[in-house]
């Protein structure tokens, strides 16, 4: 009989986290709870015998349905008050990837991004073609009201005021760096990368980050490991974070912990606020940041989701 290989599945909620002496017990509780529960329907797959992709996908759409994560439901929003989503999906088994960028209309980004990458020959479609695309494969599309939260209406507000004041920009790391991801290990030893994105609190229309860009801020590559991405991502790009990580390990042979840590600790350096999530073949896994904190949880095969908020160990 083959032996089950270990399986993991990591996860973040972005490097956009709420400073720890103004972060309520109640806020608290729902990010964890957040988390938590894209952390198991992930685990659903994964314990089952489903691949690497399915889990990361169905992990993502639990938080892009969170209002608490800046993805779908909970994206922010650009300088006109609407939303510009951004997501991608890749599979380390053969590299096939899709993503799409400056979408408004559909619910879950992430099953956009994974339609482009099953049904069409490209790898990223952008905008209103994106959207015709999506429309015409049956991509389920949600009103504009639905993604305007009081939550990101306000922080758009205050982020106009201060434009309109001339005041310096001092905007917290939760308007800044908002992102979620998963990235899995399958029992067959497969791969998956997940990051879906609102980007910025009142971002220039228009304005696309790092994670529809592969290597940047997603990456999945069986012979590697796969990433996902959160932080500053103007500097994720230059950087080529997500790559230059599993290029660490391709041609240097370090461990995934170490070659994640590098990075992000070199980006540091380099105005790249922000953190990874990693994982290789064998379900080691890595989840470093420079920021003060950043959304994060681990799963595997116990079944018991282990998450953290700020600089504390995963409980």
């Amino acid at each position: 009989m083959t032996a089950v290989r270990r399986f993991t599945l990591a996860i973040h909620g972005g490097a956009g986290t709420v400073a720890r002496a103004a972060l309520s017990g109640a806020d608290a509780h729902g990010y964890r709870a957040g988390l938590g529960a894209a952390l198991r329907a992930g685990h659903r797959v994964l314990a089952g015998g489903g691949c690497a992709l399915d889990a990361v996908t169905e992990a993502v759409v639990a938080l892009e349905d969170d209002p608490h994560f800046n993805a779908g439901l909970g994206a922010v929003l650009t300088e006109e008050g609407r939303v510009e989503m951004d997501a991608a999906i890749m599979d380390g088994r053969d590299r096939r990837a899709g993503a799409v960028a400056c979408v408004s209309g559909p619910r879950n980004p992430i099953l956009a991004a994974r339609t482009v990458m099953e049904r069409s020959p490209h790898v990223l479609l952008a905008g209103e073609g994106a959207e015709r695309f999506l429309r015409a494969e049956g991509v389920a599309f949600a009103p504009a009201t639905y993604f305007l939260t009081q939550r990101r209406i306000e922080a758009l507000d205050r982020e106009l005021r201060r434009r309109d004041s001339g005041k310096p920009d001092r905007r917290s790391d939760a308007d800044r760096h908002g992102t979620v991801g998963a990235v899995a290990c399958d029992a067959a030893g497969h791969l998956a990368a997940a990051t879906s994105t609102g980007g910025l609190t009142g971002k220039q229309p228009g304005r696309i980050g790092d994670t529809p860009v592969f290597g940047a801020g997603t990456w999945a590559d069986d012979a590697t490991c796969a990433v996902s991405a959160t932080g500053h991502g103007e500097s994720f790009m230059r950087w080529v974070v997500a790559h230059e990580i599993a290029g660490r390990l391709r041609h240097r042979g370090e461990c995934v912990e170490v070659a994640a840590t590098a990075v992000v600790s070199a980006l540091a350096e380099n105005d790249g606020a922000g953190g990874v999530i990693a994982v290789d073949a064998a379900g080691h896994f890595a989840l470093p940041f420079n920021s003060e904190g950043m959304y994060r949880g681990v799963i595997e095969p116990d079944g018991v989701p282990r998450v953290a908020i700020h600089d504390e160990p995963l409980t």
